[in-house]
């Protein structure tokens, strides 16, 4: 004997009939936004706009470079946030990434955790950026870039 269970009514769902690459899309795309807000917050209110300015100086890079990178750490997180042009901002973003790989990680080693901060992380968040551009907005963007 074979026990049916009785059908009851479909619950209603935030994410009935979206697709599971668009939600993937979605949350790479609010986590890395969220990051990046966290790194502009950290340049912004910890170690100060003129104090990351020395910093970037100290490393040999100019210090008004320091501003770009606050700001394209903050408007591109929120933008990511958001959902408004997802793929341009994921590959506007990459170049810091890179810079920071090349300029205060490499000398570090691969791993993370080595002193100094190796270049694994931002390695990491390159790669899940170009993912990032090449996925799309995902699902619950602003800006939805048509197919």
């Amino acid at each position: 004997m074979t026990y049916v269970p009785a059908q009851s009514a479909p619950r209603p769902s935030l994410v009935e009939g979206v697709a599971n690459a668009d939600l993937a899309a979605t949350i790479l795309r609010v986590s890395t936004g969220i990051l990046f807000l966290a790194h502009a917050g950290l340049k912004l209110f910890v170690f100060t706009p003129t104090g990351t300015a020395g910093y970037f100086a100290s490393l040999g890079l100019p210090g008004p470079l320091a501003y770009l990178v606050i700001a394209a750490e903050l408007f591109g997180g929120l933008a990511l946030i958001l959902g408004v042009y997802s793929r341009w901002v994921s590959l506007a973003l990459v170049p810091i990434l890179l810079g920071s790989i090349y300029v205060p990680h490499g000398a570090a080693g691969f791993f993370f955790s080595n002193e100094g901060g190796g270049w694994e992380f931002p390695a990491f968040w390159a790669v899940a950026l170009v993912v990032q551009a090449l996925l799309g907005d995902g699902a619950f963007a602003l800006k939805r870039a048509r197919a």
